[in-house]
């Protein structure tokens, strides 16, 4: 089995499974709305979710992990040893990094904040004191890692694959496919920007509008990435 067919065939999975664990929080968790409620609610139903939603969280952290070896593997088989190359397989890892830290709080996290919110020996103080530690966890593992730095290193990512695509010339993958990875990876970067700044508090509209569109272009982008490299 070649370089090139490993690596499309993973390129193709991690979409799919990126998208089928989404798919499956949003369902059960209404994820990723929910987030947007009173950290009470979303503490007591993550408590409902019981272990099934934990696991669900688990392996979502376990696909963003696999991005590491799989977004560091494909600028190498398409132009290996080359200065995009290079930034690129950087990009990978610190990408699926952050990623997986700013989606590790859920499954080792906050089943204790969810226990310790229910707990019925609790006072409202203590209640209160749950909930300002989740909304802190939340606003620094969540927006600022997970999100911010998640985005903008995923988006640039892109843009150095594309330009990766773009210096092999006549390589395993068409200079076409360049250009919707660029587009894509631009949107990801001003998606990124959804807290930044004056947005902080509450965030940018445009950006949380641009997110969920950049991430489906952004699969079918790295799925026809893989099929090219397949075929």
């Amino acid at each position: 089995m070649t370089s090139d067919l490993v690596v499309g065939l993973a390129l193709v999975s991690l979409p799919v499974a990126f998208n089928l664990v989404f798919a499956d929080l949003a369902r059960t968790f209404d994820y990723p709305d929910i987030l947007r409620r009173e950290p009470g609610e979303i503490l007591a139903r993550f408590r409902a979710g019981g272990t099934a939603l934990v696991v669900r969280w688990w392996a979502f952290v376990m696909v963003a992990l696999a991005f590491i070896p799989v977004g560091a593997a494909a600028p190498e088989v398409i132009a290996p040893g080359t200065s995009a190359a290079t930034v690129a397989v950087a990009l990978a890892v610190a990408a699926g990094l952050v990623q997986a830290i700013g989606l590790v709080r859920w499954p080792f996290l906050v089943p204790e904040l969810a226990r310790r919110h229910a707990d019925a020996s609790a006072t409202p103080a203590e209640r209160a004191t749950v909930e300002l530690v989740f909304v802190a966890v939340h606003r620094l593992l969540g927006i600022a890692i997970g999100e911010h730095l998640g985005y903008l290193l995923t988006g640039l990512w892109s843009v150095a694959l594309s330009v990766t695509i773009l210096s092999a010339g006549d390589g395993p993958v068409p200079s076409a496919l360049a250009i919707p990875g660029i587009l894509t990876g631009l949107a990801l970067v001003v998606g990124s920007l959804e807290f930044v700044g004056p947005n902080e508090a509450r965030g940018w509209p445009l950006a949380e509008k641009v997110v969920p569109i950049a991430y489906i272009a952004w699969s079918i982008w790295l799925v026809g990435l893989g099929i090219a490299l397949v075929v």
